[in-house]
Formats: structure tokens, sequence, C-alpha cells
């Protein structure tokens, strides 16, 4: 028997959830819910819908169906899903769960006594260049782990609901995680607001780990120098994932140095291309969320737990953000609130 689903929200990211789930052989689309008549109307049109039976609505509650995507702006995350969830619906959210980590824990709670799905789009997490890397950095052919680095910029989108920060941090602190198997001990944030007024369009992001690894992150859309790059630089080598490249997203470029003296002289380099099998990983997560309505098992990657320490992490984060910078301890929101 194939999963009813409902879609609250399809814009620029919803519409894909529509996609992809139409193209699974397990789920039956049946409610697309949007406040705009024009992307309801608009997807209709995209997909062919026009006399396909779903239902268009503005309404959720409206929806007839097992389980609900909800991708709307993450300021109305938290009251929809507690309402979608007090209703009984399974749910896939898009990230970041919620604004608070302790608004996170309480839907967590509700899910559970429930005994519902409670299922969050960590996209990145389900990308194989992203799963190749890790299996990289675990194999040790880095050697020792020193820093990292990402840069995640572009010409817009501009949201209104949330800064650059909430918008587009959560991808590499993400990843950055779950390549290094910890999360960050103590963060700060500086940032500029040129757009809006007490949103930041730039932002400069420091982690730091509880095993003296450090990043920085860049995080900008008021830049038209788009890129997608995450970097951990080892003693050896450093390993990179850039969304953008030409050539290859997953590489290995290694290097290190031989001293003569007091001179240090490059050896060793040469650059391998990880091969990665393609998948969408968006595709990925519909069918992990499928499965997990029928197993009733999440994967960490999607868990409420992580969607929890994510959102604790730019919580933090935030703080920082907004007190010039100023070094913010990190918490597990587990159990803290």
């Amino acid at each position: 028997m194939k999963t009813k689903f409902g879609v609250i929200g399809v814009g620029r990211w919803g519409i894909h959830y529509v996609r992809n789930l139409l193209q699974n052989p397990q789920a039956q689309l049946t409610t697309i819910v949007d406040s705009c008549e024009d992307r309801l109307k608009y997807c209709l049109e995209q997909f062919g819908l026009e006399s396909s039976g779903v239902k268009v609505t503005s309404q959720w509650q409206n929806i007839e169906a097992d389980a609900i995507v909800i991708a709307t702006p993450a300021t109305t995350h938290h009251a929809l899903i507690k309402e979608v969830l007090t209703a009984g619906y399974h749910v896939l959210s898009e990230k970041p769960l919620t604004l608070n980590p302790g608004e996170c824990l309480e839907l967590i709670e509700l899910a559970q006594q429930r005994g519902l799905i409670l299922f969050t789009d960590h996209t990145y997490l389900f990308n194989n260049s992203v799963i190749e890397g890790k299996k990289v950095v675990e194999s040790d052919r880095l050697g020792q782990l020193r820093y990292g680095y990402a840069s995640r910029t572009h010409l817009g989108p501009v949201r209104q609901d949330v800064d650059a920060l909430w918008d587009l941090a959560i991808h590499d602190i993400a990843i950055f995680n779950y390549w290094l198997g910890e999360t960050p001990a103590k963060v700060k944030a500086r940032g500029e607001s040129w757009l809006q007024s007490g949103l930041s369009d730039l932002v400069w992001a420091t982690l730091n780990y509880p095993s003296g690894f450090t990043v920085q992150i860049h995080l900008c859309w008021s830049n038209p120098d788009k890129q997608r790059r995450l970097a951990l630089v080892g003693s050896e080598a450093t390993l990179i994932f850039d969304e953008l490249s030409p050539v290859s997203a997953l590489t290995l470029q290694r290097g290190e140095f031989n001293r003569d003296g007091d001179a240090f002289y490059p050896i060793n380099q040469s650059t391998e291309i990880i091969p990665v099998p393609k998948n969408e990983p968006l595709k990925t997560v519909c069918a992990r969320f499928l499965d997990s309505i029928t197993t009733k098992n999440i994967p960490v990657e999607a868990s409420g737990e992580t969607a929890a320490q994510l959102v604790e992490i730019l919580h933090c984060l935030s703080r920082s953000l907004k007190n010039g910078g100023e070094e913010i301890k990190v918490i597990s929101p587990i159990g803290r609130y």
C-alpha cells in the first residue's frame, strides 16, 4: 500500500519534494498546500496534475494523507509542525527543524508520545559525496587533522524571515560534524547587514571542537562569486567538497613539507579524484522517510536529536552575532531544556 502524502509549501525547495514524491512508487501525492494561488497553479502545470485528482488548497487542515512534508519558512516550523503532529501525521520537515532548540525537543517528545515519525531534511548528509568524504576522513589519508574552512556565497536568494547564518550555515556545520564525529564546544560569529536592517547578509562563523579542531565558515547572499566549497585540512592532504567543480565534487589534494634547515620544500604533491556514485540527495531523503514510516527507525542524520543539536549551534552563533562576536559555549540541548 502506498503512503499518502501532502506537501505544505511549494516554493523554490518545496516543488522538488513534489517531483520526488510523484516519482516514488511507494508514495501517493494527494494534496498540495500553499497560500499563493500562482504557486499552486504553477505546480499543477509543471507536473501535468490538472486532472490527476491531486487536491490544491490554502489550508493544510484539508489534507487527506498519512504524512506531510513541510517546506515553509523556518519561522513557521514550530507552530505548524506541532499542529500537524497533534493531528496525527508523520512529518518530513525542511531544515532547520525550528529556530529554538527547546522547541525542537518539544516536537521530538510530541512525536514520540504519538508514535509518529519526525524526520528532518538535512539534505547534505544524504549526499553521496559527503558520505564518501567521511570514509576518506576515517581512512586517515589526511594525516593529522588541523583545521577546516567553507564558503557558501551567491547573489541571493535573499530571505526576509532569517539571516544568512540561519539560511546557509546549517549545511556546512552538519557536514563538518558528520566528518569529524563531534560537535563544537565553543562558537563565535560576526556579520554585516547591507541589504536589510537586522538581518546579516554576510557572516563569518568560527567553530571550535573539543578535539582542538577549528572551522571557519564564510556565508553571504550578496556576493556574485558563487561558491559551495568545503575543505578539511590535514598534515598530509586536504579533502575538498566543491559542488561547483567542473571536474569532481570530491577531491583529495596531497602535499606536505620536507624541511632542510630553516627552509621548507613542498613534496608529494598530487590531486586524486574521489569516485562518487551519483545520487539526488533529496530523492534519497524522501525514500528514507518512507522507510522510516514503515520500520519506525529514523536515521541519525535526520533524527530529532541531530536537528536539535544543529539548532543549538546556530542559536549560539546567533547570540554571538548579536553580541559582537562573543565566544559562546555550546551545551547539548538534550536534557537542557
